[in-house]
């Protein structure tokens, strides 16, 4: 069953929601993927309309088979903001839209989602994985108290840089 989850505000940011994602944000996800900087660090990226649609209905599968927990990060207006997801394997990931980045979106979505899965879904340690490079996603991981647990090396062609594995317990 799809849940929603809500980030409180802070002083300088409004509250978030984490709510499951919809057909109808088709065009934002689209607009997303459009961006480099995205692409760069995912190891998949979306192309067009086809592939997001695909995309759309592989999350509403995740949720109704309980192996993907996957959120579209929104503020005031409902539009996405970015994506976090806590998957069966008890990894979570997240990207965010590039007009949504540098306002502490990700760290308070992945903070947030990482809470719930480990008090609520029951997980006892979540992994967070990213490319050594990718000193944003780095600063997330700590700032949500995901420890540096692990040095992967590359591994072609899913993954050609080296990584780094954080926990959090």
């Amino acid at each position: 069953m799809a849940v929603t989850l809500t980030v409180p505000p802070t002083e300088s940011a409004p509250a978030l929601r984490l709510r499951p994602w919809r057909q109808d944000d088709l065009p934002a996800l689209v607009a997303a993927h459009r961006d480099p900087l995205l692409r760069r660090w995912l190891a998949t990226s979306l192309a067009g309309e086809p592939e997001a649609r695909q995309w759309l209905d592989a999350q509403a599968d995740g949720w109704a088979s309980a192996t993907r927990f996957s959120f579209a990060v929104t503020a005031d207006d409902d539009s996405p903001l970015g994506h976090v997801v806590v998957k069966a394997t008890a990894e979570v990931g997240y990207w965010t839209a590039a007009h949504a980045r540098g306002q502490g979106v990700a760290a308070r979505a992945v903070d947030t989602v990482s809470s719930w899965a480990l008090d609520i879904q029951n997980f006892t340690e979540l992994g967070l994985f990213h490319a050594v490079g990718n000193d944003a996603s780095c600063r997330v991981a700590v700032k949500c108290g995901f420890v540096l647990d692990e040095l992967l090396p590359a591994a072609p062609p899913a993954f050609p840089a080296a990584g780094h594995r954080h926990v959090r317990r």
